[in-house]
């Protein structure tokens, strides 16, 4: 990761997922490189999404998700505020993103990211300078 990135919270969540396959083992890898470089940006989204996630979908321990996001909570955490979440709704409204995945770009984009790991969204689509890749394809 050379670039400045922030990752959605699939990659998270597949980077925890035992039954995921090449998918953790490729979003593990990924998280690592970020965390080495310094690149890596989540937001307090990706922690509530990913708590949720992983204690109901995953059957981790909410101890253990809690202890997960404090670490991951070392890195660069954007707060999501009151200017995102309305600059979300205009993504939403004139690009017709989901309203959750326009608070994910608004989040990347506040931190100056350059790509954004996910799979929800269009491989290469570029909004506004914010690439979009998915790191499974």
């Amino acid at each position: 990761m050379t670039e400045r990135s922030f990752v959605d919270t699939n990659i998270l969540v597949y980077a925890h997922d035992k039954s995921a396959g090449a998918k953790q083992i490729m979003a593990a890898d990924l998280l690592d490189q970020g965390i080495q470089t310094g690149r890596l940006v989540l937001s307090t989204q990706v922690f509530q999404e990913f708590f949720a996630s992983a204690v109901k979908k995953l059957g981790i321990d909410p101890a253990v998700a809690r202890r997960t996001i404090e670490l991951y909570g070392t890195l660069q955490v954007v707060t999501i505020d009151l200017p995102d979440i309305l600059a979300a709704i205009d993504l939403q409204r004139l690009h017709h993103y989901s309203f959750w995945d326009a608070l994910i770009i608004r989040a990347a984009q506040s931190a100056r990211c350059s790509i954004l790991y996910t799979e929800d969204l269009q491989h290469g689509q570029i909004i506004d300078g914010l690439k979009v890749v998915n790191p499974f394809l």
